[in-house]
C-alpha cells in the first residue's frame, strides 16, 4: 500500500519486516517478541496524554 505521496505505509512495511524474520530457536523468538512490546509499550507512552490538571474540561 502506498499513501497519498506515493510512498509505502510505514507501519505496513514495518509489520512486513518483523514477519520475514524467522527466530532460530524460543530464545531469540522471546527476544524479538520483546522487542516489539518494549516498541508498542513506548509509543504508547509518547501518546499518553494526561492533559491539563489544573484546568479540567467540564462538560
Amino acid at each position: 500500500m502506498a499513501d497519498a505521496n506515493g510512498m509505502a505505509d510505514k507501519n505496513l512495511s514495518n509489520v512486513a519486516e518483523d514477519l520475514e524474520r524467522n527466530p532460530v530457536n524460543s530464545h531469540q523468538a522471546q527476544q524479538l517478541q520483546q522487542d516489539t512490546n518494549d516498541r508498542r509499550h513506548q509509543d504508547a507512552l509518547n501518546h499518553d496524554e494526561a492533559g491539563d490538571q489544573a484546568n479540567p474540561k467540564t462538560v
